[in-house]
């Protein structure tokens, strides 16, 4: 009779792969096998523009998001859509499948950031708060508001941006680029400048560069929305009877760096800004005024008012003539003065 070949049982290797093939699809496809327990709080991934696949899942993993990372990498061969992830900032649940995840990261929008950009404050500070929140780069966002071909596309002169970052609280995605996001604000100026706006400005005799330069300095001299009408018909008056503005915040914008007290010296620094030394408008705006300031502009109050100064109460004193206005500053001085002699004698 032949002889019945002996069965062969499988040896420690093919019953490895055998397991290994056996537990793929529960690797792929079975929700909490390659992820974080259901439950858990969901995580946060960041994933930057031009971060590749094996990059997003090594991410993926540094965050503690997957235990292994090679089911990924096999989901992204069987699926190659899901490749196509684009950069953004996700939330993903803990408890998905790999298969899921993926799926989520390729298909679901990006979080988006809340931002408040408050009124009158320089490009530069709109960089600075941009660039703590979205996945932008300050000197990147600021080049970009020096774009000639992005200015030409939004209609507006001159060499930046400055003036037309319209302020308020807005959400953005966080992937956004500086080009997105100056595209944006100036689109809400753009909808809050309508045409019978446009008409009030062009009665007036202001182009919209005028305007908005003339915006800005009003909206730099007091934070008080009420008192706004009445700094603006201070310059617009001064402006009629051909006076040189001397608005300090206009000297403070030509001198570079951060903000600080002004000394005499300084008024005599040469710069088209320095309306001390120039009559009529600076060049261009010196922040970005929100719409009580614009308005203000466009409607006035009727005063006959050249001069104001600090009043000690968070406003303005208000003066027609120079003898007038001269008196304002020594009451303000008494103030300033009384009030350090306050400190002085409460000090221990």
């Amino acid at each position: 009779m032949p002889r019945r070949k002996a069965s062969r049982k499988p040896g420690p290797l093919t019953a490895a792969m055998l397991a290994l093939i056996a537990a793929i699809p529960l690797l792929l496809f079975m929700p909490g096998v390659n992820s974080g327990s259901f439950g858990g709080p969901p995580a946060t991934v960041n994933i930057h523009r031009g971060t590749g696949f094996r990059q997003i899942v090594d991410r993926l993993g540094e965050a503690g998001i997957v235990r292994f990372r090679w089911p990924l990498l096999l989901a992204g061969t069987l699926f190659p859509e899901l490749h196509k992830i684009k950069p953004g900032r996700y939330t993903v649940p803990m408890g998905l499948s790999t298969y899921e995840l993926l799926e989520r990261l390729h298909t679901s929008p990006q979080d988006e950031v809340r931002l408040m950009i408050p009124n009158g404050v320089e490009q530069t500070k709109i960089a600075a708060i941009v660039a703590a929140n979205l996945d932008i780069d300050s000197t990147t966002f600021m080049a970009a508001t020096r774009d000639r071909a992005l200015l030409s596309s939004l209609g507006i002169g001159g060499g930046s941006c400055e003036g037309y970052l319209f302020p308020g609280t807005y959400n953005f995605p966080w992937a956004s680029t500086p080009r997105e996001v100056i595209t944006f604000l100036a689109g809400r100026f753009r909808s809050f400048y309508a045409d019978s706006l446009k008409r009030e400005a062009a009665k007036a005799g202001l182009s919209e560069r005028q305007l908005m330069t003339m915006a800005s300095i009003v909206e730099s001299e007091t934070p008080l929305d009420t008192e706004k009408p009445m700094i603006a018909s201070v310059y617009l008056n001064r402006l009629k009877k051909n006076m040189r503005l001397q608005a300090d915040p206009t000297v403070q914008y030509a001198i570079p760096g951060p903000a600080r007290r002004l000394w005499f010296k300084d008024l005599a620094i040469d710069s088209p800004y320095n309306t001390y030394l120039h009559t009529g408008l600076p060049p261009g705006p010196i922040c970005n005024p929100g719409a009580p300031a614009i308005m203000a502009v466009l409607r006035p109050a009727k005063s006959p008012y050249l001069y104001f100064v600090a009043n000690g109460q968070g406003g303005h004193s208000f003066a027609a003539t120079l003898a007038e206005h001269d008196r304002n500053i020594l009451r303000y001085r008494a103030i300033l003065k009384s009030r350090a002699g306050a400190q002085g004698a409460g000090t221990p």
